[in-house]
Parts: C-alpha cells; sequence; structure tokens
C-alpha cells in the first residue's frame, strides 16, 4: 500500500503537534509538512500536492474554508478533511461545497481522524458521529414539527440506489459504470432525486443521506 502524505494545518501549536503525533503513530501515513495560517497551507499544498489536508476552520489570514476552496479547485486529487468545534448544519454545509470530503469535531478528532482520512483516500465522505446524530435529530424534528411527508419514500429504488452512491462521492460516470446505466440515464435519475427532496447540490444531498443514516 502506498504511503499517504499528509498536510496539517492548525494555528495552535499544541493541537497541531498532537494531531502530528497522532497521525504519525499509524503506519503509512507521512506528515509533509504543517501550517499555523490558510495563506501558508494553500502555498504548501500548491508545493507538496499532499494526499490529504487536515485543515481547521478558524485561522488567521485565510479560513480554512476559503483554504479548502482553493486548494480543491487547484488540486482535484487533494482531499480535505475540516476540523472544528462547530457542528451546526451551515458549517457542515458550507465546507462541503468548498469541497471537503470529511467533516469532524475537533473533540473527537483523536477518534475519528484515522478512520476520516483512510475514508476520503477511498473516494468516500466521513463524518463525526456528533454531526450525523445532529444531522439525524434535527430531520427527525423538523418532519414532526411540520407533520410533512417523508420525501425519501417518494424516490423508486434504482433513484435510492444511485442516491446512495452519488452521497458516497461517485461521479455521474463512475455509477453510470457501475449500475451498467447510460451517463445520460444517471444525470435524469440525479436531476429527479434533487427535485423529488427539495435539494439544489450534492453537497446537500450528502447532507440529506447523512440525515437519513444512508452514509455515515
Amino acid at each position: 500500500m502506498s504511503v499517504i502524505r499528509i498536510l496539517v494545518a492548525d494555528d495552535h501549536t499544541v493541537m497541531r503537534t498532537g494531531l502530528c503525533l497522532l497521525l504519525e503513530r499509524q503506519s503509512g501515513f507521512e506528515i509533509i509538512g504543517q501550517a499555523d495560517d490558510g495563506r501558508k497551507t494553500v502555498d504548501l499544498a500548491d508545493q507538496l500536492k499532499p494526499d490529504v489536508v487536515v485543515m481547521d476552520i478558524a485561522m488567521p489570514h485565510l479560513n480554512g474554508i476559503e483554504a479548502t476552496r482553493q486548494i480543491v479547485s487547484r488540486h482535484p486529487q487533494t482531499s480535505v478533511v475540516i476540523l472544528s468545534m462547530h457542528s451546526d448544519e451551515s458549517y457542515v454545509l458550507r465546507a462541503l461545497k468548498a469541497g471537503a470530503r470529511a467533516y469532524l469535531l475537533k473533540d473527537s478528532a483523536e477518534t475519528d481522524l484515522i478512520q476520516a482520512i483512510h475514508a476520503v483516500v477511498a473516494g468516500k465522505s466521513f463524518f463525526s458521529p456528533g454531526i450525523s446524530r445532529m444531522l439525524l435529530e434535527d430531520y427527525i424534528r423538523q418532519v414532526q414539527q411540520k407533520g410533512v411527508e417523508d420525501s425519501y419514500e417518494l424516490l423508486t429504488t434504482r433513484e435510492r440506489e444511485i442516491l446512495q452512491l452519488l452521497a458516497e462521492g461517485k461521479s455521474n460516470k463512475e455509477v453510470s459504470s457501475m449500475l451498467n446505466l447510460s451517463l445520460y440515464t444517471v444525470e435524469t435519475h440525479r436531476t429527479h432525486i434533487l427535485q423529488k427532496l427539495n435539494l439544489h447540490s450534492v453537497p446537500e444531498l450528502i447532507l440529506y443521506a447523512v440525515r437519513k443514516g444512508i452514509i455515515s
């Protein structure tokens, strides 16, 4: 198995050092750089082209979400794992829209970070259990308060299958190959899924899948 090259970005020296120690103990991981602000993180990503960036949200000069947006747009092969103290859904959605593949709460980093890195390298998304639980509870509360029908029941079996694959990070082309469907058919299904669920983007679709427990 090839070594996973990791860049760690956090403006708190103690946190950054702790993360590096945790990761260096893992076989197959290599820390290739450290940064204490967002601009430095983007510059190092340009120079080192890491497989994974472990990124704090709140950093000086350039916040982690904007740094993520710049890194992913320049280096699509680099996966970003966001670390945050915020469990608010708006932060999670902003991070996903910026291109992050995983979102962890800082207090669960020690238990979840290794798993998250392996997940994003495999092309999947990953969320702290606390994030998944918060999204699920919020979804249940909305359904109860509004007395609305569970929109998931509106999807066909095929649409549910495609929803899960898209939420796991598969591209339309990968889905078409896996299910032996034409690219046009997959794109049509995706459009119908978004319309039925009243969603407007793949990041929103991913959050919906986490709420429903379709992906973790």
